[in-house]
């Protein structure tokens, strides 16, 4: 069962300065739960490891998605992969916050491959939000999981 907003906020842990990074209550709820939502419909029989992500775009709307595993393993596609492909696919190219949550008690962080796609759509000061089965969260920035990313202006140099 999904944390309630409450016990999310007893157990946030935050670093240096992300603690200046605002989200409404609302929102963060509304995301976690989606996430977790989106996670139960995980396809993921070969690591069982079930990952959901819901994603806040600027003119409020949101979008969730899940990992999708494929027994041709490089094929698989991550949770936060899914929430973006299903945010432009209905027309939306900019992240306000994106949240990740966990199948276990520990943060799940985006891959590698994930933090590029986010930043794709993302500025560095974008929220990116870990939540755990167990109500804890680890709130960071984009910028911070993967600084001096590459980014479409890289392209004109």
């Amino acid at each position: 069962m999904p944390p309630t907003f409450s016990h999310l906020m007893i157990k946030v842990k935050r670093i240096g300065w992300l603690t200046q990074v605002a989200m409404k209550k609302n929102n963060l709820e509304q995301l976690s739960q989606l996430a977790f939502d989106a996670q139960k419909n995980s396809h993921s029989p070969y690591s069982n490891f079930k990952v959901g992500a819901a994603l806040l775009t600027p003119s409020g709307e949101t979008f969730s998605g899940c990992n999708v595993e494929s027994a041709a393993f490089p094929l698989g596609q991550c949770a936060e992969a899914t929430a973006i492909g299903n945010m432009v696919t209905q027309g939306q190219k900019r992240i306000s916050h994106i949240v990740i949550a966990s199948p276990n008690d520990e943060f799940c962080f985006p891959c590698g491959g994930c933090r590029q796609k986010i930043a794709e759509f993302a500025p560095d000061e974008t929220p990116v939000t870990m939540v755990s089965q167990n109500g804890e969260t680890f709130e960071t920035t984009i910028g911070e999981l993967l600084p001096n990313a590459f980014r479409a202006h890289d392209l004109d140099k």
